[in-house]
């Protein structure tokens, strides 16, 4: 099941309501099916690697944005840690503390671009190559939805594709580097 399909599976058994126990661990399933593929991408990997979130906290923020966007209604924090990935029983306290940590790290990465902004850092050449980076994932993005709202889908639409995420791949790997800042 491509990512929108399952995606709208999630939001149409998420947002009904009551759910019998059964309809609960279907909800779970998806939830957690969903999770994995967002996790197990090798864009989003090489991306949570260098990002000041931990796997926990952004599977968190996942869960979270799922529950908002998707169910369309208010899901409660009981049953959102009840989502995670673990096999752990994972307690509402546990659950906010860690999606808490997670926003404020968002947060604080937000204001880091900002002051850099404010210092004049981004008007810098050496920035141009994260810039450019960005701009091949909103190309690979653009082209990957393309190709998944395609119904015939064409294997030369597949070549371009895997070909953006390698190319994106590797681009990613280089600027992962502290060197990657410096002066060349």
């Amino acid at each position: 099941m491509c990512d929108r399909k399952l995606f709208e599976a999630v939001y149409k058994i998420v947002s009904l309501m009551p759910l019998s126990m059964e309809e609960r661990i279907t909800v779970k399933e998806n939830v957690q099916k969903w999770l994995m593929r967002s996790i197990n991408d090798p864009i989003v990997k090489i991306l949570a690697k260098n990002c000041n979130l931990t796997k926990i906290q952004l599977e968190s923020l996942l869960i979270d944005f799922l529950a908002a966007n998707i169910a369309g209604k208010a899901i409660r924090n009981e049953d959102k840690a009840q989502l995670r990935l673990s096999k752990a029983k994972i307690s509402r306290g546990a659950f906010n503390r860690t999606l808490k940590q997670a926003k404020k790290n968002v947060i604080q990465s937000m204001y880091t671009i900002i002051l850099l902004g404010y210092l004049g850092i981004f008007s810098s050449t050496r920035l141009d190559p994260y810039l450019e980076a960005a701009s091949r994932l909103q190309h690979y993005i653009s082209a990957y939805r393309d190709f998944l709202s395609n119904n015939n889908l064409a294997e030369e639409q597949l070549r371009i594709v895997n070909m953006l995420r390698e190319e994106l791949e590797s681009s990613l790997e280089r600027l992962s580097g502290t060197n990657a800042l410096s002066e060349t």
